[in-house]
């Protein structure tokens, strides 16, 4: 049967370009003369009915926005089949043949379970945290990523004229690639992030070292719950003679104009959940891979092993 009409979603922790991918998934349904269903306020909005058709005048002027047109929301107990059948009940109210699901992680276990109960879902992978495995990128991470440099590169310039040792705590949740990418491109001296973990003494006693040589100053990043920062930062102060300073940069991380890079990466992702509707596939979650589309099944993606980013080696041999 033929895919007409198209409900979507955001759902988790906003991600700036997420209103990019809202976009190219209503005009190239309607393209195709699909019926565009928004639903507001993510799976619970689903399960509450808030849904309404889009049109074309709807995502005018949102290309450049961030956050979400749609609003977000986290619903626990979509765990719940109970509350799963109220909102695959909403869905044959409108006679919705396919869900797109915008988000990470959690949205796309709960696409999985929509999907189990017999709904056409997929995934489009954006969260600014880049902790989607099946992808080498997420919607968000480019913009989240010039927001982390942009304030290293504020830090740095205070540290120096105060010879301080200063820590930026990133996001990131249980993945470390926005300090490690901001690590590098912000020159930072170390970077402690939950899956690599670092040698405490070993990197006290180089700051000491670095002190001692006359090294005006030293930037440190690390992944949201890796280590307190502010403990650390009196360790640092004690041994190494830095006066040290702790910066948790928090959600600051999540807003803004998307990047280019994030516009057209959603953009595509949009596009291209659209036409594998078209062709009748679901149940999987589109990505991008050496600059290819590519599209993994919910299990699959869920489940893709954590590969420790390559950059981490680089920032060792030059910071």
């Amino acid at each position: 049967m033929a895919i007409k009409r198209i409900a979507f979603l955001t759902s988790g922790g906003d991600a700036p370009g997420m209103n990019a991918a809202i976009r190219a998934v209503v005009r190239s349904g309607l393209t195709l003369g699909m019926e565009m269903f928004g639903v507001y306020d993510g799976y619970k909005g689903l399960v509450e009915g808030k849904i309404e058709q889009f049109t074309s005048k709807n995502v005018s002027h949102i290309l450049d926005r961030g956050g979400t047109i749609l609003g977000s929301a986290r619903l626990p107990e979509f765990t719940e089949k109970v509350v799963r059948d109220l909102a695959v009940k909403q869905l044959k109210k409108y006679f919705i043949d396919a869900l797109i699901v915008i988000g990470g992680d959690g949205t796309f276990k709960g696409g999985q379970k929509l999907a189990e109960m017999g709904i056409k879902v997929i995934g489009i992978p954006a969260t600014i945290d880049n902790d989607v495995t099946s992808t080498d990128s997420t919607i968000g991470f480019s913009t989240a990523l010039n927001t982390v440099v942009d304030a290293i590169d504020k830090l740095r310039d205070t540290s120096e004229s105060h010879h301080r040792c200063s820590i930026l705590e990133t996001m990131g949740r249980d993945c470390g690639d926005l300090a490690i990418y901001a690590g590098v491109c912000g020159g930072a001296e170390y970077v402690i992030t939950k899956e690599t973990g670092f040698d405490k003494k070993a990197m006290l006693e180089s700051l000491r070292k670095k002190k001692l040589k006359g090294r005006r100053h030293a930037i440190i990043l690390t992944t949201e719950n890796a280590v307190n920062v502010h403990k650390l930062a009196k360790e640092i102060e004690d041994y190494s003679g830095y006066e040290t300073r702790a910066t948790v940069l928090g959600y600051v991380q999540r807003g803004g104009k998307p990047t280019p890079e994030d516009r057209v990466l959603a953009s595509r992702f949009g596009n291209y959940a659209i036409e594998l509707l078209q062709q009748d596939i679901s149940g999987v979650i589109v990505g991008i891979s050496h600059n290819d589309m590519i599209h993994m099944t919910f299990d699959e993606s869920i489940k893709c092993p954590f590969v420790k980013s390559q950059l981490f080696d680089l920032i060792e041999k030059i910071r």
